[in-house]
């Protein structure tokens, strides 16, 4: 399988997988990166720690005004790379342990570095694309050269905005970390969102797919209908028409927000891995 090769699969993949346990514990388990430690740009609410609640056993961040990250070392041979892990949430909340948490285990367990971002919710889709850019070179900054970015929905619509406008910078520098660059190396996006708002279910105006869009490995299901079903196919359409490379996963059932824990949908890890594994 190669990297610029658009691998649809249309036929229902039922495989026996783990399944991270689902827990709502303590919001953070590792230590944690302050993203700004002078001011946030276009912020004028003080910085405050995060309003949290458990529901349906997900944690939920219901507002961030202080972006963080947090660290999972590797668990395994350390492979020098590092990943941006950003959850879901419709940009109004973050789903902090099912698409964040468990996602890092499950990279940390394969050799990389990871760290999920705690972005600004709710409603703030500039500060998230800001606190995403600043995410990418603050990996950077501990020595990274190859760094990707993974998120899940809505946090799959922001990696997706990362990995398309990383030439135009979202805030004015702050400290020698913006002179890093805050292009990802690769993206992975699993049942994105928001990435058909043009006219007529169009790509999304803002993102800006060329040639050196950095390589996408797009997971999604047809009855997701809502989100993923049209985001997947227009990402696919528009990376392949610029000539970036690309991968698709499209299966015909799965549904939406399954992170980790449960339904047909669970085959994507072992597919990005094999992807991730075939990545220079």
């Amino acid at each position: 399988m190669t990297m610029d090769t658009i691998h649809i699969r249309r036929t229902l993949l039922i495989a026996a997988m783990g399944v991270a346990t689902a827990t709502a514990s303590a919001q953070y388990v590792n230590p944690t990166i302050d993203l700004w430690p002078g001011g946030v740009p276009g912020q004028t609410e003080a910085k405050a720690q995060p309003k949290t609640r458990n529901a349906h056993e997900v944690l939920y961040l219901d507002k961030v005004t202080s972006p963080t990250l947090e660290e999972f070392k590797p668990t395994t041979e350390a492979n020098g790379k590092a990943v941006i892990v950003c959850p879901g949430g419709a940009y109004s909340v973050l789903a902090y342990d099912k698409e964040g948490q468990e996602v890092a285990r499950w990279l940390a367990g394969q050799g990389f570095t990871a760290y999920v971002l705690a972005y600004r919710v709710p409603n703030n889709r500039l500060g998230a694309l800001q606190d995403a850019q600043r995410a990418l070179r603050t990996a950077r900054s501990k020595g990274f050269h190859n760094v990707g970015i993974i998120g899940f929905s809505a946090g799959a619509s922001l990696a997706c905005r990362a990995s398309t406008l990383w030439h135009a910078p979202a805030y004015e520098p702050q400290d020698d970390i913006d002179r890093l660059s805050c292009q990802p190396n690769f993206g992975i996006l699993i049942y994105p969102a928001y990435l058909d708002e043009g006219e007529g279910g169009t790509l999304t105006p803002e993102l800006s797919v060329s040639a050196e869009t950095p390589p996408l490995f797009v997971f999604g299901t047809e009855d997701d209908v809502k989100y993923s079903a049209p985001s997947c196919i227009t990402i696919t359409d528009a990376m392949r028409r610029a000539g970036a490379p690309v991968e698709l996963h499209y299966l015909p059932r799965g549904g939406h927000g399954y992170g980790m824990r449960t339904g047909v949908g669970l085959v994507w890890p072992k597919l990005a891995e094999a992807w991730l594994g075939n990545l220079k």
